[in-house]
């Protein structure tokens, strides 16, 4: 019951494809092996801005969405406090009703120190359940959601770090017993820890520059469950690095350069030993395993297997290179108001085959900011084609001024 709950979820939201054990001696192309967890919503990129960029964002210039790339750069936000509004219809190609809706904000506490809070919600909309004969058993609308609470304190002029408490709630069933199985939601708590630099006086090729680097692993927390007697699953913890560029060409004129790398921490499935027509070997008499073949088993602790991730993957070396995602993006602004942006994601064709051109705009008004972005998919019938993302963000500081002057 708990796997299948899993890859409901997992297709969903993210689209990579299930595992295929082979043998070795079979391996004559790059076979699929795509590293699955539970709660994958925690890492589709929620705001426009980083969205538009080939979601980017560990090191961009800070902002309210700050809380999801990298809580570190808070500190280093230069107006007092603001907030963003975010929302996202997901899968658009395959279903009609699920969506992401985010919420994040920040307050500075002094020059030096800023706390901040957000809210993450994902609707997998409306679900029919039937037991082995199809009758129906019963309607549900399967939700997530994450609440974060995060701090972030400076470290002299040009460096910081922070932290956050995230809880996590995963709800696909509502309950309904499966085959004489009770289910239950998923919970989980899990921490962030980031550190980002920012040097704002760097002279590239005889151009004024900003160089921003930052660093964030999220979701490290506890494994979660669906069944009271099934064995639980890794949530998606991310290692995620990053740097921005950013030329000063005027007063007016801008232009950032952004690249991000991701890889999860988690381990990578093994490929278990078979018999010379294919079937699985039956367990290890005496651990009551799955003979591994080639590999490292996944049962390990949530520390063990952020180690183990580093060198698990089957294939050797050149299979945990392709665990790797690369995101760039770039980033023109005109008078610090319009902003026009571009990116591209890439993930390997064994681990999820996301390939994808971003593209989008922002537009800061009197007290408010409009980000929009637009997904263009590169690999044939992607249901990730077409996504759109909207984010409204509210500066306070405007706000007062604003009413000041009037």
């Amino acid at each position: 019951m708990k796997k299948i709950i899993v890859n409901i979820l997992f297709v969903s939201s993210l689209l990579s494809y299930t595992v295929k054990a082979q043998n070795e001696q079979k391996q004559s192309i790059l076979q699929l092996n795509t590293i699955t967890t539970a709660v994958p919503f925690l890492l589709i990129a929620p705001d426009s801005r980083a969205g538009a960029m080939g979601d980017v964002g560990v090191a961009s210039s800070p902002d309210a969405n700050s809380m999801h790339w990298n809580v570190a750069k808070m500190a280093f936000v230069e107006k007092e406090m603001g907030v963003s509004l975010s929302y996202s219809p997901w899968l658009r190609r395959l279903v009609p009703d699920i969506n992401l809706s985010y919420v994040s904000g920040y307050k500075k506490l002094g020059k030096d120190k800023a706390i901040g809070a957000s809210l993450r919600y994902f609707s997998l909309g409306d679900i029919k359940f039937t037991d082995e004969r199809g009758n129906a058993i019963g309607d549900f609308n399967p939700a997530e959601f994450a609440f974060d609470v995060g701090f972030s304190q400076k470290f002299g002029d040009r460096f910081s770090g922070g932290i956050a408490g995230r809880y996590i709630y995963s709800n696909l069933t509502g309950g309904i017993d499966v085959g004489g199985t009770s289910s239950k939601a998923g919970k989980s708590f899990a921490v962030d820890v980031g550190v980002f630099y920012t040097n704002d006086d760097m002279n590239v090729i005889g151009q004024d520059a900003i160089l921003n680097l930052g660093m964030n692993i999220s979701n490290i927390g506890a494994k979660i469950g669906y069944t009271a007697d099934a064995v639980k699953d890794f949530i998606p913890i991310n290692m995620r690095l990053g740097q921005s560029l950013t030329f000063v060409l005027d007063d007016y004129n801008s232009v950032s350069i952004l690249t991000d790398v991701n890889k999860l921490l988690v381990p990578t499935p093994p490929i278990y030993a078979t018999d010379e027509f294919g079937n699985p070997l039956p367990p290890d008499p005496v651990t009551g395993e799955q003979v591994i073949e080639s590999g490292k088993s996944p049962d390990v602790s949530i520390v063990s297997g952020m180690i183990q991730s580093f060198g698990d993957a089957p294939g050797g070396f050149s299979e945990e290179l392709r665990e790797y995602n690369i995101s760039a993006g770039l980033e023109y602004f005109y008078n610090k108001q319009f902003a026009v942006r571009a990116g591209y994601f890439h993930e390997s064709a064994t681990k999820g085959n996301r390939k994808y051109f971003t593209t989008g705009l922002g537009l800061k008004l009197s007290v408010f900011t409009i980000d929009f972005s637009y997904l263009i998919s590169i690999t044939q019938q992607n249901p990730l084609a077409n996504t759109v993302r909207f984010s409204l963000m509210f500066d306070f500081d405007d706000f007062k001024k604003q009413n000041k002057e009037e």
